[in-house]
C-alpha cells in the first residue's frame, strides 16, 4: 500500500527535469515535454553554452506518476490518501511467517495501518523518523521556488548571478507550452519569492502559478529503528545541484530490490535494513564533495562570481568531465542492472 497526503501525482515540488536516459530506461517516454542537448550558462562575467555529454529532458510530472504507478501493476485501491502523523515501532524482533519481522504501526489520520516493512518517503520532515525534527532556517535545506508562466523556449538556461541569488542558482526549463522559471537559495534564511518574480519580469514573462519547496542538501540515515527511508527524508536529493528526483528513483529501485528479497524469503527484514543502509552510505564520499563545493560558494566573497571562475565555467573538457562525474553519482544503468542476492 502506497499511502500519501494527495492524490497519485498532485502538487509537484520540482521542476521536473532529469536525465533522458533515466525518463528511457524507466520506459516513461509518454511524460517527456522537452528534450535539451546544450545548457545556456549566465554569469556577471560571460554567458557560455555547454555542450552536454548527454541529454536532459523536462518532463510532465502527474503523468510521469501515473506512468510508474501502471508499472507496479497494483490496483487503484493500493493508493489511500491520508495524512501520516507518526510511527509505533515493533517492540518484538520476531519474524513473521513473511520474514518481514513484527509489524510497525503507522498513525494517519483515517486510522493506523500495521505493516512489517514501511518507507519513509514522505520528505524533508522525516515524519517517522525518532530523531529530533528539522526545520528551517536552522537545517540543512536549500529554499526553493519557481513559476510556470505560459511560452514557450528553445534553451535550458541556468544564472549563477548574486542579482537573483547570493549564494545558489536560477533557471528557466522550458516543457512544451509552458516555461519553469525559478530561484533556489542554499541559505535557508534568504527568501527567493523577490528574486523569482524579478527574474521573470526580466525575462519578460508572468509571475503565474507558484510552486515551492525546501529541498534537503545533506545525507542522512537511510534506514533507523527498522523502518527504510527513501528520496529527500533521507537526503538523496544531490548538493550543489539540488536535483531529486533522479536520486529518488535510483535509491528507491535500491530500496524496493531489498523489500522483494524479503517477501521472496531470500532475506530477513533486519538483513535488508543493513544492506539498503550501507548502500545508500556507500554513496558519501560523492555527496560531501558536492556539499563542500555547495559550502564554497556560499561563502560571502564566493570565488563563483569571479572572472576566473566564469573563465573556468566556460571550459568545454571542463563542463564534459563534470556532467559525466555527476551522472555517475546515479547511473540510469542501474536501472537494468541484477539485484545481489546474498
Amino acid at each position: 500500500m502506497v499511502i500519501d497526503r494527495y492524490e497519485l501525482g498532485e502538487r509537484a515540488t520540482s521542476a521536473c527535469a532529469a536525465p533522458t536516459a533515466w525518463l528511457e530506461r524507466l520506459e516513461l517516454r509518454g511524460s517527456l515535454r522537452q528534450t535539451f542537448h546544450e545548457l545556456r550558462l549566465h554569469t556577471p562575467w560571460t554567458d557560455t553554452c555547454w555542450t552536454l555529454p548527454w541529454p536532459f529532458s523536462t518532463f510532465d510530472y502527474r503523468e510521469l506518476c501515473a506512468l510508474l504507478w501502471e508499472q507496479t501493476g497494483l490496483p487503484g485501491g493500493a493508493y489511500e490518501t491520508a495524512k501520516v502523523d507518526g510511527l509505533t515501532r515493533a517492540g518484538a524482533r520476531t519474524e513473521d511467517r513473511t520474514g518481514g519481522g513484527a509489524p510497525h504501526t503507522v498513525h494517519t489520520d483515517r486510522g493506523d495501518i500495521r505493516a512489517p516493512l514501511v518507507v519513509d518517503c514522505l520528505g524533508w520532515r522525516r515524519v517517522l523518523s525518532g530523531g529530533a525534527s528539522v526545520q528551517p532556517p536552522h537545517a540543512a535545506l536549500t529554499r526553493g521556488l519557481e513559476v510556470h508562466p505560459s511560452g514557450r523556449g528553445e534553451e535550458m538556461e541556468l544564472w549563477i548571478d548574486p542579482r537573483y541569488a547570493r549564494s545558489g542558482y536560477s533557471w528557466s526549463f522550458p516543457a512544451s507550452a509552458e516555461l519553469r522559471v525559478g530561484v533556489c537559495s542554499f541559505r535557508p534564511a534568504d527568501h527567493v519569492k523577490g528574486p523569482t518574480v524579478r527574474l521573470a519580469g526580466d525575462l519578460g514573462l508572468d509571475a503565474v502559478r507558484y510552486q515551492g519547496n525546501w529541498i534537503p542538501h545533506q545525507l542522512r540515515p537511510a534506514v533507523e529503528d527498522g523502518v527504510f527511508f527513501a528520496g529527500d527524508s533521507a537526503g538523496h536529493c544531490l548538493p550543489l545541484t539540488a536535483e531529486g528526483i533522479r536520486t529518488a528513483l535510483y535509491f528507491g529501485i535500491a530500496c524496493g530490490r531489498e523489500l522483494r528479497a524479503v517477501l521472496e524469503g531470500h532475506l530477513s527484514r533486519d538483513e535488508a535494513l543493513r544492506r539498503y543502509g550501507d548502500f545508500s552510505h556507500r554513496h558519501s564520499r560523492p555527496y560531501r564533495r558536492l556539499l563542500s563545493i555547495q559550502r564554497a560558494v556560499c561563502r560571502p566573497t564566493s570565488w563563483s562570481t569571479t572572472p576566473m571562475w566564469a573563465a573556468v565555467l566556460t571550459s568545454r573538457r571542463f563542463a564534459a568531465r563534470v556532467f559525466d562525474y555527476y551522472l555517475a553519482i546515479a547511473p540510469p544503468s542501474f536501472v537494468a542492472e541484477e539485484p545481489s542476492r546474498p
